[in-house]
């Protein structure tokens, strides 16, 4: 893209002067900049870069909504692999729908083979930006912390592993006084379990400082390793730093897999005993000791969170929406409407008897007929738009629904996988002294054979007499502990089982919204179809648009008594 240095309009690159002012265009340092994305999407500035991409405040030109795009860098376009992850980012948020994991809209590619996804535009700061400025109160850890819980807990319920939790991908969107909500951001590196996998052994994706051990390990981290990196996150909430340190990757490494952390509460004293348990457990070595899910965390902060928090957490099954504007906008056709009214005071005040010049009159008829034809295109586009939002309103009250019924169900079933881990731990001795006595009894049987075992003795033998009354007696506390532990075993089998029909229910839940998000995707997809092509036509008429301009403004330029029109014209760009 080009700017006019004088009065700010943007041109294509094939352009050379500005038809206001007749400046000499400059190259823009973005090439991103100005230009529309999917027909539809107008890049406006640069808003965050990170290392697969750049996000852009942008604008929905059909119904002037403010959105983020985020477009992968040229550079890695051509990578298959990472192509995959940008676009699963987008399948994998977009589905999730909850008020503390950001709102994905669309996702495309552009001509150049760069793929884009565009997001709902957030206004606040990462948390990293909180951390930076020290060790925040622990009721306002528990408070974030308890939202942030939510978002993870929506991405566990439907099988998607965050794989790069960490404060850079957690925004603090600020809502109003004293109100601010979490977003989960980020999604690029998130692994679904029903995805085919695109991460092969030997390569590690994430952030060292955040990485729990089996991270380092294997590629079949579940979602525990997310728990992990949150307890990290809630260690350096609290304290205002990491719990882990070192200048070197493999230092980190280390650590994680063999280093215990520091306890919080010497670093901070007023740290709550509940609220530092809670942090080690979520950091604990191995995945089996850490809570059982993220359902468990949010109950344990919502103990430990102000009774404020409840207001401040949005709830779970209220998606947010964006609101369909009702008319065009007032964006290009204004400013050309306007143009134009100006472009016919010219030929009326420099050819006051009306006889002007055959090749400007035919300019200013050519502007006008591709006015019109740009005002069509865009009222056709609008009321696809329309349809494509009514889609989108479904599709949203659908992942509302069966969010919150998977919601629901998965709440059931973190407190069925703790009564099991609760009864595992309780039936443990059980089990033990079933194996007691069986080597007690092999110990038992094993003297008895050293005696000659149960052959036909030729005279009484006390020590054979013993033997046969040791097995006796062991088999007798042997039959009674197995017993005791069978009884056990029915016990935790009644338990795993409540676990695999819930299991199987959030499953089938999954299952429907999968089908539904593939149906709707169809419907989307020949919307956008035409969007595109509408949009596509739309830039080359404004285009033409530009370069009619520029040719019936040289016509003029030379008369002096229409400078303030031009002056008008420049006022307007």
């Amino acid at each position: 893209m080009k700017v006019c240095p004088a009065c700010g309009l943007q041109y294509q690159d094939d352009q050379t002067h500005c038809f206001v002012d007749n400046a000499e265009l400059t190259g823009m340092d973005d090439p991103w900049i100005g230009k529309t994305l999917a027909g539809r999407y107008l890049v406006e500035q640069p808003i965050g870069e990170g290392g697969m991409a750049t996000v852009y405040r942008a604008r929905h030109t059909l119904v002037d909504r403010p959105v983020a795009v985020k477009i992968m860098s040229a550079r890695l376009a051509r990578d298959t692999a990472l192509r995959e992850r940008f676009r699963r980012e987008a399948k994998n948020a977009a589905a999730l729908a909850h008020p503390n994991i950001i709102e994905i809209y669309d996702y495309g590619e552009n001509d150049d083979g760069s793929v884009f996804l565009v997001m709902e535009l957030l206004s606040g700061a990462p948390l990293a930006n909180y951390i930076a400025q020290g060790p925040m109160d622990p009721g306002r850890v528990a408070t974030l912390g308890l939202q942030i819980a939510q978002g993870l807990a929506r991405t566990h319920d439907f099988d998607v592993i965050h794989r790069d939790l960490k404060p850079e991908n957690i925004f603090i969107v600020n809502a109003g006084p004293q109100r601010e909500v979490v977003k989960l951001l980020d999604f690029g590196i998130a692994r679904s379990m029903h995805d085919s996998r695109l991460t092969n052994a030997g390569e590690i994706f994430g952030t060292p400082q955040y990485m729990a051990p089996e991270r380092i390990t294997s590629i079949d981290a579940g979602p525990a390793a997310d728990l992990y990196a949150l307890g990290i996150i809630f260690f350096e909430m609290l304290t205002g730093r990491l719990p882990f340190e070192s200048e070197e990757i493999t230092g980190f490494f280390i650590k994680h897999m063999q280093e215990p952390p520091p306890k919080p509460s010497e670093l901070v004293p007023q740290c709550p005993r509940r609220l530092e348990e809670l942090i080690l457990e979520m950091m604990a070595k191995k995945p089996e000791e850490r809570p059982v899910d993220a359902h468990q965390v949010i109950k344990e902060l919502q103990a430990l969170a102000p009774k404020s928090a409840a207001a401040v957490a949005p709830p779970a099954a209220t998606p947010s929406r964006p609101i369909a504007a009702p008319t065009l906008p007032p964006t290009t056709l204004e400013r050309w409407a306007r143009r134009t009214a100006i472009f016919d005071q010219m030929v009326q005040r420099a050819f006051p008897n009306g006889q002007a010049p055959r090749e400007v009159a035919q300019l200013l008829e050519q502007i006008r007929g591709t006015l019109r034809r740009v005002h069509e295109i865009r009222s056709e586009g609008l009321k696809v738009q329309r349809k494509l939002e009514e889609l989108e309103r479904d599709a949203r009250d659908t992942r509302a629904r069966l969010g919150f019924a998977v919601q629901s169900l998965a709440e059931d079933l973190s407190q069925a996988r703790e009564a099991t881990r609760q009864a595992q731990q309780e039936v443990a001795p059980y089990f033990e002294a079933e194996e007691q006595g069986r080597v007690a009894y092999a110990q038992a049987h094993g003297k008895l054979a050293e005696l000659g075992g149960y052959r036909e003795l030729d005279a009484p033998s006390e020590p054979f007499a013993k033997a046969l009354r040791d097995v006796a007696d062991a088999l007798d506390r042997w039959a009674l502990s197995k017993g005791a532990a069978d009884k056990a075993r029915r016990w935790v089998e009644s338990k795993s089982q409540e676990v695999d029909d819930l299991e199987f229910q959030v499953k089938a839940l999954r299952g429907n919204l999968e089908r539904t998000e593939n149906e709707y995707l169809d419907k989307k997809r020949s919307s956008e179809e035409l969007l595109t092509g509408g949009g596509n036509e739309a830039q080359e008429k404004e285009k033409a648009l530009i370069e009619m301009a520029t040719a019936f403004c040289d016509q003029l330029r030379s008369k002096k008594e229409l400078s303030d029109l031009f002056r008008r014209l420049e006022q307007d760009g």
